[in-house]
């Protein structure tokens, strides 16, 4: 069983083109049994930390509804993670409504402190992550080397709610990794995922953390719909790694519990799942 804890639709607005059919097409093409999917449309600022046009942003509840309807046209397949916009609207009454009454396909909360140029210890976040605390799910966020979105920030915002989990995706996007592989040694909160990360850094968390500390991740469709197999010029994708190279070199257990078993318990994935998977 493979579950990718980071797939995306959306994402126009940057740059970016991934819609449903990409991602349904990839998991069947690649044996991918399960996704958590979060609407890259609620980005706020782009690449250049600039806000965006008006005329490109959509709320946070559009984005969410959007990905809702998608989990409720493939049931057992996807789940949702709720984008949400801390720099331009906050915590709405909408959402947390929105969100109730979808609880059976809820996931995560989802920041992105790169697209929304807000750290994760941000006031304006931190209701996010309190709903997240009352949900009983995790909060997954975009970590790179920049100011906002250092790991560092969400290891702090780890220390502050030691109930809620966190994931930290790519463990510093752009970076060594190492100051997101020395964080997980300090916060029994905080997560790591595989999106973009080398495999010699997986290999490396396993062996320092034990093999219940990080997730598999992929982006999928960001590089198009073939993303677990190459890059839109054709070289060949580090996912490839993961599928065939890691099984040999690190024991069917820790395997096991990188590419499922690991997201099922964090994110409470078993209600979705058949076949007694846990």
């Amino acid at each position: 069983m493979i579950i990718d804890t980071h797939v995306h639709i959306g994402g126009e607005a940057v740059g970016f083109h991934m819609n449903e059919d990409m991602v349904i097409t990839a998991m069947e093409k690649y044996g991918i049994d399960f996704s958590i999917v979060s609407n890259s449309d609620a980005g706020e600022v782009d690449h250049q930390q600039k806000l965006l046009p008006e005329e490109l942003q959509i709320t946070q509840e559009e984005a969410l509804m959007r990905t809702i309807r998608f989990a409720r046209k493939h049931p057992g397949k996807i789940g949702v993670a709720i984008w949400v916009k801390p720099l331009t609207q906050g915590m709405t009454k909408e959402l947390e409504d929105m969100v109730y009454a979808n609880r059976d396909i809820i996931c995560a909360i989802k920041l992105h402190p790169f697209h929304s140029h807000v750290a994760p210890t941000d006031e304006r976040v931190l209701p996010y992550i309190e709903l997240a605390e009352k949900l009983g799910v995790p909060v997954v966020s975009h970590t790179g080397h920049g100011v906002e979105d250092a790991p560092q920030k969400l290891y702090e915002a780890a220390k502050m709610f030691p109930k809620v989990s966190f994931v930290m995706v790519h463990m510093g996007l752009g970076t060594d990794n190492q100051e997101a592989l020395d964080l997980l040694g300090k916060a029994d909160n905080l997560y790591g995922d595989t999106t973009w990360v080398p495999m010699s850094t997986t290999i490396e968390a396993v062996e320092r953390y034990g093999s219940k500390r990080i997730l598999f991740g992929s982006d999928t469709p960001i590089d198009g719909g073939d993303t677990y197999l190459h890059n839109p010029k054709g070289d060949r994708s580090l996912y490839q790694d993961y599928f065939h190279e890691l099984p040999g070199l690190i024991s069917l257990e820790a395997y096991e519990d990188l590419m499922y078993r690991n997201a099922v318990r964090i994110f409470g994935l078993k209600r979705f799942l058949t076949g007694g998977n846990d």
